[in-house]
């Protein structure tokens, strides 16, 4: 029977904010929750969280298999890329407090949501308030993308270490770039599967169901 554990990334919910921010101390936090969890996992990363799990799994920490969960990478030079100064900016807007205008831009710039999603999660009932809790780590999430949003082909030699069973999700209704990536993770991993299924996008309200049930059949995979 597999036991779940969920975590709040650093800056986020119930958890610290330990400054200066680092990737490695992401990893860290991460390899401390599994080595509470027994020491080996699975590890299902969402988006920025499946980099996180990726570049975890590339420093030695312990996992059994990965899932890993519409990484932004964006592979193609024809896709929309955000502006070469993203990181910097998405900073600088946190650093000044403005708290809004860092969603707005990191959501149209970074994720490419059309100006009336981000109008209309601000009407949503707690949408909004939720979004302004954890902006001040939208500068992490950048920090975690960043070398791998800008069009380019990603290097097998940068994941060649990752031999872990492990499969990439895909919605097949999400935007292109999303799905090159995807596309583009599960050629260079070593011992990696696409699974792309309507339904499994996460640009919209996540489908908790059906990405449950792909995970545990995944995960019980002999």
């Amino acid at each position: 029977m597999l036991r779940c554990t969920a975590y709040d990334r650093r800056g986020r919910g119930d958890s610290s904010d330990t400054k200066p921010y680092a990737v490695e101390r992401e990893i860290e936090d991460l390899e401390a929750v599994i080595d509470e969890a027994g020491g080996s996992a699975y590890v299902w990363g969402l988006s920025s969280g499946a980099i996180l799990a990726l570049r975890a799994a590339t420093r030695g920490v312990k996992m059994t298999k990965l899932a890993l969960h519409e990484p932004p990478f964006i592979v193609n030079p024809n896709d929309r890329k955000p502006p070469q100064d993203f990181k910097n900016h998405v900073m600088e807007l946190i650093a000044s407090n403005r708290r809004a205008e860092a969603i707005r831009y990191f959501m149209m710039q970074g994720m490419g949501a059309p100006s009336f999603i981000v109008s209309m999660m601000r009407i949503m009932p707690g949408v909004w308030d939720k979004l302004m809790a954890v902006a001040h780590t939208l500068p992490y999430d950048a920090a975690l993308g960043d070398g791998y949003m800008n069009g380019k082909p990603l290097r097998a030699s940068d994941w060649s270490m990752i031999t872990m069973p492990a499969i990439v999700l895909q919605g097949t209704e999400s935007p292109e770039g999303l799905r090159h990536g995807a596309q583009a993770l599960a050629d260079v991993l070593p011992s990696a599967r696409l699974l792309s299924k309507k339904g499994l996008g996460h640009t919209k309200k996540l489908n908790a169901k059906m990405i449950a049930a792909e995970l545990i059949s995944f995960f019980n995979e002999s």
